[in-house]
């Protein structure tokens, strides 16, 4: 056994810190809450405004766009039809408003994080212990935060998700970034290119395959959080999931469980797809 009198416990101290922020930053918690609710609202009522049959269009164009292939763009597209027999579109569309909310502030989060990581080796160095702790954290964890400075519902699911969902794009940001030839910098700064010119129009264009394989992993990641964030009032298809397993309706599970593991396959061939177009042709 361990010996009691080494026990030290930071719970208190944890408990102190989130009621001091709880109390006396209850005014930017709520204008954060006021903004991304409004952000979320308005993609979830732009989704559910969409007819079902112009979703799967937009899908399966979308799809030609990045597989050059139209079989392949149309069974995407077709892919989503059977959430809509289970029953289950609108509530396929609450997860998928969560999704792309998450995701969106994750870019513009983590993005330039990424940038800055690659520019900066100081800032770098003390981000990755950070991002790192970020991605071994088991997800439930990220409820407990956002459910005591945010209570329930939407809001706080969106913003376990982000956090959940944040480091891949940071990570492989910085990673492009990084990977870029020497030389072709070089060159950009030779024909008097400046700092701002390089990352623009050098740097980045060719980081963005890495770039886009960063944006399908944080969706991946969102996506997978939506499911575990209907703990804390998310709704949507995870909240249907939740619920078969609370009444051990296996049937019910399974089309909740099949219609996510659909949206998961669509978001990521497009994603994937997009990334590969790319990527500079090889000879």
């Amino acid at each position: 056994m361990f010996p009691k009198t080494l026990e030290y416990h930071i719970a208190p101290a944890v408990n102190s810190f989130i009621d001091w922020l709880v109390v006396d930053h209850a005014a930017f918690f709520d204008a954060v809450s006021a903004g991304i609710l409004s952000l979320l609202l308005k993609v979830n009522r732009f989704l559910i405004w969409l007819p079902w049959w112009s979703v799967l269009l937009a899908v399966a164009l979308l799809g030609v766009y990045a597989t050059r292939r139209p079989l392949a763009g149309a069974f995407l597209g077709l892919l989503l039809f059977p959430i809509g027999m289970f029953g289950l579109w609108s509530m396929a569309m609450e997860t998928l408003s969560v999704v792309i909310t998450a995701v969106f502030l994750a870019l513009i989060l983590g993005v330039p994080v990424g940038v800055l990581m690659a520019e900066r080796r100081g800032a770098s160095l003390v981000l990755r212990p950070l991002l790192d702790a970020m991605q071994t954290m088991p997800s439930f964890v990220y409820l407990i935060p956002a459910m005591m400075l945010f209570g329930l519902g939407k809001v706080p699911a969106v913003l376990a998700t982000l956090i959940y969902s944040l480091p891949p794009v940071i990570r492989l940001t910085e990673l492009g970034l990084r990977q870029v030839p020497k030389a072709v910098e070089e060159a950009a700064l030779a024909y008097g290119a400046t700092r701002w010119q390089l990352l623009r129009e050098v740097r980045i264009p060719l980081a963005m395959p890495s770039i886009l394989a960063g944006v399908n992993q944080t969706t991946m990641m969102a996506l997978a959080m939506v499911v575990v964030a209907s703990m804390i009032g998310a709704r949507g298809l995870g909240q249907e999931v939740l619920l078969a397993i609370n009444r051990i309706d296996v049937g019910r599970g399974f089309e909740a469980g099949s219609s996510v593991v659909l949206l998961a396959i669509v978001i990521d061939r497009i994603t994937q797809s997009l990334a590969r177009r790319w990527e500079p042709p090889t000879r």
